[in-house]
């Protein structure tokens, strides 16, 4: 779905991913509690989201600097963040070599 010109992917009303319009930066559910170590371990890489934002559990990051597993991982772990966590059991079983 596009807002704004970003692409947000979403469960039910929860978006848990979204892409800047010209695809540089991945916003992702994070918890609010673990951001600033993300950020501290590359900040570089992450960063916290928009001021409008941090009352969210929500991160960002440079997309050019994730490499394809890492891309991955955050994105599975956001989406994990908004289902049920027998939808997240389910992942698990069907994709053994997956992140988590």
């Amino acid at each position: 779905m596009y807002v704004r010109g970003r692409l947000k992917f979403r469960v039910k009303q929860i978006v848990y991913v979204a892409f800047s319009p010209d695809e540089t930066v991945m916003e992702f559910a994070y918890p609010k509690e673990e951001r600033a170590a993300l950020v501290a371990s590359d900040p570089g890489k992450f960063s916290l989201p928009a001021e409008s934002d941090l009352r969210f559990s929500w991160a960002r990051s440079q997309l050019g600097a994730l490499d394809a597993t890492e891309a991955r991982e955050l994105v599975v772990d956001a989406w994990r963040m908004v289902v049920p966590q027998k939808l997240s059991r389910a992942y698990d079983l069907t994709h053994p070599d997956g992140p988590g």
